[in-house]
């Protein structure tokens, strides 16, 4: 007996009804270095959340008797030159990087989107304006423009976290004015206009909401470029005011004096900011590739 016919569009119908992002995250749990860097990520915020359950020692705990341990049982990372368990005070560390990269991506995000949806929903003048003034920040060099901005308000952890946010604040922008602009045009657009749709309907109900993909997957990899940013701060000397506070630059800068009798101090937190900014590398450019409608099948 012969089986029953499959109506001729239900396996374009199913595949349709699985919309963008449930597709993305089929592509996505496929692709084994994105999966990589969710491990390291999943690691990386563990460790921040853990740390006062999981770390052996206090933050700020050490005598000078134990001062400069190799790794050992009771100090798996060594101690520093305060007598201060590293492992327990790169744990801590992974809580203010965590926090400080998820801050200033979120404030970039906010300030950046705002800035590039006014000039890619507005246009004309406004854009003129606004797009120069990204140009500006776009022409000083991320890192120069951070010192700068921590050495005018002050050494801290908001400022820091400010400082960071500003470096991205103008891809952020560049990225979703393209977008908005690309969408213009679209038919969905023209036909919202042709049935009297405000421009402001226009770009809230319409070319934000299909314009905000390439904005998430920059601001997952900016979350690397942020880390990285915020442990350069610090080992710059331009870290949280409290030199005690276990931040990852902070301590690599404490540590460039012992290299060679102490490579552990070196080693291991600059190994912390390597994982983390590595997960966040290979989970943006999986998203890029699980979001790019070029590689939909």
């Amino acid at each position: 007996m012969a089986a029953p016919a499959i109506p001729a569009g239900r396996t374009v119908d199913t595949r349709a009804s699985r919309g963008l992002w449930g597709d993305a995250f089929r592509r996505l749990i496929r692709n084994k270095p994105a999966l990589v860097g969710v491990f390291f990520i999943v690691v990386f915020v563990a460790a921040a959340v853990l740390a006062p359950f999981v770390a052996p020692y206090g933050p700020l705990e050490g005598t000078l008797v134990n001062r400069l341990l190799p790794p050992s049982g009771s100090h798996l990372l060594g101690t520093d030159l305060q007598g201060r368990d590293e492992f327990s005070r790169i744990l801590y560390g992974a809580q203010v990087s965590l926090l400080a990269g998820v801050a200033s991506v979120i404030m970039g995000v906010t300030i950046g989107g705002t800035i590039g949806s006014l000039a890619g929903g507005i246009g004309g003048k406004v854009d003129a304006v606004l797009m120069r003034v990204v140009d500006v920040m776009l022409s000083i060099p991320g890192i120069l423009l951070a010192i700068g901005i921590v050495a005018w308000l002050d050494r801290g952890l908001p400022q820091i976290m400010f400082a960071v946010a500003m470096t991205n604040t103008p891809i952020f922008a560049r990225i979703l004015r393209g977008s908005l602009l690309s969408l213009r045009e679209a038919d969905y657009v023209i036909a919202a206009r042709s049935v009297g749709a405000g421009g402001r309907r226009i770009l809230f109900r319409h070319l934000l909401p299909n314009s905000l993909t390439p904005l998430i997957v920059a601001a997952t990899l900016a979350l690397a470029t942020a880390i990285i940013d915020v442990a350069g701060l610090g080992f710059l000397g331009l870290g949280p005011p409290d030199p005690r506070t276990p931040e990852w630059g902070t301590m690599l800068t404490d540590a460039t004096k012992f290299l060679r009798i102490a490579p552990w101090l070196i080693f291991f937190p600059g190994l912390a900011i390597v994982i983390s900014a590595i997960g966040f590398n290979l989970l943006g450019d999986g998203m890029r590739e699980s979001l790019d409608p070029r590689l939909k099948r």
